[in-house]
C-alpha cells in the first residue's frame, strides 16, 4: 500500500555508493556472532508512515513470537531498524547502509512500490533479498527485462486486484455496465483501474465512464451527479481511504445505490469515520480479514491485541507474515547468505501465513486466494474468499 514514490535517482546514486562503501564486505555475507540480522527499512515517518509503522508492529511481533522459540537455528533474530521518512532516496541510502555496514541477511520493506523499487539495485547489486509485505505496483518483482531476482513480495500485486474486482462485480452483482473513478496522481490507483477495465470489458462488460480526481480531493459532487445520470450496475474507485471515505458519502448523500468496489488502500477505520452509515454495499479486495476463523487468525489477533490494546489490520498481519516468511527462508538456506536465503525463498510451497498460505510463482509473487471486505450502515457485513 503503496504509494509510488519516485527512486530512479536514488537507486542510481546508491550503486555509486556501494562501489566505494567503507565496511563493504563480500556479496551476499554469511551472518556472524550469535543472532541472524534482518534489516528494517521502513516509512516511519511522512506521508506514508502509517503503513510503515503498521507492517512494523507486525513484524516486532513475529520477531518475538519466534525468538521465544528459540529463533532461527538456535540463533535471536536481530531486527536493525530505520526509518525513511517516507521518501526514495533515503531509502535506497538505508538499504545500503544494512547490507554493507550491519551487514543483513535480508531486508525487509519498504512499504511503498516506489520505496521498495529503489532499493532494488542495491539489492541485485549485493545478492541480499528485499521483501515487501505491501509494495503492490507490477513491476516490484518482474519488468520488461524479467524478474528481479532479489525482490519479493507477500502481498497481491495490483493486477490481481483488479482482475478478481472485475470477476466479483460479474459474479455477485452480475455488472453489465460499470464505471470507473480514479486517482489521477496514484500509479496504484491507475494499475487497478487498468486491470479491471481490460478484465470486464473482455468478458463483454461496458465501462459507461471514466473519470479522475486529484489527491487530496474533497469535493466529488459533480462527479456523483453525472455518474447518477446514467445506466450503470457498479462503480469501481480503486483509491485510497483519505478520498474514498469522502466520495462515497457523497454518492450516497445524493442517491446514488449501485454498489462500490475499491481496492486495498480502503483498509483504514478512516474509511468508517468519513463515510459513517452511508458506507453501505462498498466491497474492497483485501489480503487479511479479522473475521476468518482459521485459528492461526485468531491467535494472531489476539496476540496483537495483548501487545498493542488494538485490534490487527491487513497491513498488520502482511508484516507478521513477511518475517516470518523471511525466517522460514533462512532456516530453509542450505547457505546463510544472501543468495542460500534467496534460492530458499524463491521455492517457498505452501507457507501457512495469517494471511493464506502459499507457494511463491516465478516471478516472486505470492500464490493464494483473495478477500473481499463488504460494508452495510458502516459495518463490516461481508467476507469471502475467492
Amino acid at each position: 500500500m503503496k504509494r509510488i514514490l519516485t527512486g530512479v535517482a536514488a537507486a542510481t546514486a546508491s550503486l555509486v555508493l556501494l562501489a566505494g562503501c567503507a565496511g563493504g564486505g563480500a556479496q551476499g555475507q554469511a551472518p556472524a556472532g550469535d543472532t541472524i540480522k534482518i534489516g528494517l527499512n521502513y516509512e516511519l515517518s511522512g506521508d506514508v508512515a502509517t503503513y510503515g509503522e503498521a507492517n512494523v508492529q507486525g513484524i516486532e511481533l513475529a520477531a518475538e513470537e519466534l525468538n521465544a522459540a528459540g529463533g532461527i537455528d538456535g540463533k535471536q533474530i536481530e531486527l536493525i531498524k530505520y526509518d525513511t521518512k517516507s521518501d526514495a532516496a533515503e531509502a535506497t541510502t538505508l538499504a545500503t547502509k544494512l547490507m554493507t555496514q550491519d551487514k543483513v541477511i535480508t531486508v525487509i520493506g519498504p512499504a511503498t512500490s516506489g520505496g521498495m523499487k529503489a532499493t532494488i539495485p542495491v539489492a541485485e547489486q549485493m545478492k541480499i533479498p528485499v521483501v515487501s509485505g505491501s509494495a503492490t505496483a507490477d513491476d516490484v518483482t518482474v519488468d520488461a527485462n524479467g524478474v528481479k531476482q532479489f525482490a519479493f513480495r507477500t502481498c497481491f500485486n495490483d493486477s490481481f486486484q483488479g482482475t478478481a474486482a472485475a470477476n466479483y462485480a460479474a459474479s455477485k452483482f452480475g455488472a453489465k455496465k460499470a464505471v470507473i473513478l480514479r486517482d489521477s496522481s496514484s500509479d496504484y490507483s491507475k494499475g487497478l483501474a487498468d486491470a479491471f477495465r481490460q478484465t470486464f470489458t473482455a468478458a463483454g462488460g461496458e465501462i459507461v465512464s471514466e473519470d479522475a480526481y486529484a489527491k487530496g480531493a474533497d469535493n466529488f459532487n459533480a462527479v456523483m451527479t453525472k455518474f447518477k445520470g446514467q445506466q450503470f450496475d457498479v462503480i469501481y474507485l480503486p483509491g485510497y481511504y483519505t478520498e474514498a471515505g469522502k466520495a462515497i458519502k457523497q454518492a450516497r448523500d445524493l442517491g446514488v445505490t449501485q454498489p462500490i468496489l475499491g481496492g486495498d488502500g480502503f483498509d483504514s477505520p478512516v474509511l468508517a469515520e468519513q463515510a459513517g452509515t452511508q458506507l453501505t454495499d462498498v466491497y474492497f479486495t483485501n489480503h487479511y480479514s479479522s473475521a476468518d476463523q482459521d485459528p492461526k487468525v485468531q491467535e494472531f489477533i489476539k496476540a496483537f491485541e495483548a501487545k498493542y490494546n488494538t485490534e490487527p489490520n491487513a497491513f498488520h498481519a502482511l508484516g507478521y507474515d513477511t518475517l516470518k516468511f523471511v525466517a522460514d527462508g533462512v532456516s530453509r538456506a542450505s547457505e546463510k547468505t544472501g543468495e542460500g536465503v534467496q534460492k530458499a525463498l524463491a521455492e517457498t510451497k505452501g507457507f501457512a501465513g495469517v494471511t493464506g498460505t502459499f507457494d511463491v510463482d516465478e516471478n516472486h509473487n505470492p500464490v493464494k486466494a483473495i478477500v473481499f471486505i463488504g460494508y452495510k450502515d458502516g459495518e463490516v457485513a461481508v467476507t469471502e474468499k475467492a
